[in-house]
């Protein structure tokens, strides 16, 4: 058996940050979930639906792997990435790490691992891997799939080969950090301006404020889109609360960050943006327990009233994301 010393194996809300914080704690740098997802601008949003899909998907956060480049980038971290098509190679990018006492990043998904209760194919999952041995290795993952975990190394195989949307070839990745690391409270600032202009200036109209507009519109017919309501929409409330976003779709974990960002820095700004997320949060569970009671009850007046509320997130999160890049330039100016 071959093992990684030194690991705090705590599983977090979100599997990316459960990663990121598994491999920062062992270089020297411990953050908070919170700090990790706003300092990797993580917030976002999707309405995603196509011919293709049995179900539309709304997300909450940046594509996978997106977080992770972007905190490595605000930090000045070393970001060494691996990727392959070889089974031989693959393994060979994850054992050699191991072998040299750092733990590794794994991106793959999470149908094949042992572990999962919920059978569910997901390539965008990222886990943290610390150990292994003949049979199986030794990984950490999100606290609702139990933290520190292990699954056969054939499952990890097929999980790390999966090939389909938001899967990469074998990525593994591990992390060091700089010689003279950056102050993160000076960070702050730039991560919460880059976050404000993508969302606010999406190039599509399912992406950011716009994203969640059309989901206002689109919501009210779920009913009719899904093949089996009673399943497809309480699992889509699901994947909004519990599926890793730390509740809210990913805006608790924002509102925290900038409830952090906000004892830092003495901004009225931030404190205004840190006010409507919270708002946010909340109405975001409300619109996930609204869809659930849909799909339970097949009444589509739920909808409709998730639909509103939707709409009205729409202009809270574009009033919430102009607040707070007016403090970002007033901030770097």
């Amino acid at each position: 058996m071959t093992i990684v010393q030194d690991i705090e194996a705590r599983g977090l809300r979100h599997c990316e940050t459960t990663a990121l914080g598994v491999l920062l704690r062992h270089e020297g740098l411990d953050l908070s979930e919170p700090m990790l997802f706003g300092l990797g601008s993580g917030l976002s949003f999707v309405y995603w639906d196509s011919k293709s899909m049995a179900f539309p998907f709304l997300g909450g956060r940046v594509k996978p792997f997106d977080l992770t480049r972007n905190l490595a980038a605000r930090l000045g971290l070393t970001l060494t990435v691996e990727e392959t098509t070889s089974p031989r190679k693959a393994w060979a990018n994850v054992a050699a790490p191991i072998d040299a006492g750092r733990p590794v990043g794994l991106q793959l998904d999470c149908y094949h691992l042992d572990y999962f209760r919920s059978k569910v194919h997901f390539g965008g999952h990222v886990v943290a891997m610390y150990g292994y041995d003949e049979q199986d290795v030794y990984l950490v993952d999100t606290d609702q799939q139990g933290g520190a975990v292990r699954t056969g190394r054939a499952g990890l195989a097929l999980a790390r080969a999966e090939r389909g949307p938001m899967t990469a070839r074998n990525r593994s990745f591990t992390i060091a950090l700089p010689a003279r690391p950056l102050s993160c409270q000076d960070r702050i600032i730039p991560a919460i301006k880059h976050c404000a202009d993508a969302f606010l200036t999406p190039p599509i109209a399912n992406l950011g404020h716009r994203g969640i507009e059309k989901a206002g519109k689109r919501v009210p017919g779920w009913l009719l889109r899904a093949a089996e309501p009673q399943r497809d929409l309480p699992q889509a409330a699901l994947l909004m609360e519990k599926g890793g976003t730390g509740g809210a779709l990913f805006r608790a974990l924002y509102r925290d960050f900038l409830g952090e960002c906000a004892q830092l820095i003495d901004d009225g700004d931030l404190r205004a943006g840190h006010r409507l997320y919270a708002e946010a949060a909340v109405l975001w569970t409300d619109v996930a327990t609204l869809i659930a009671k849909a799909g339970e009850s097949g009444d589509a007046g739920h909808l409709e009233q998730a639909g509103v509320i939707l709409h009205d997130l729409s202009r809270i999160e574009k009033d919430a994301m102009q607040v707070l890049r007016r403090c970002a330039s007033t901030a770097s100016a």
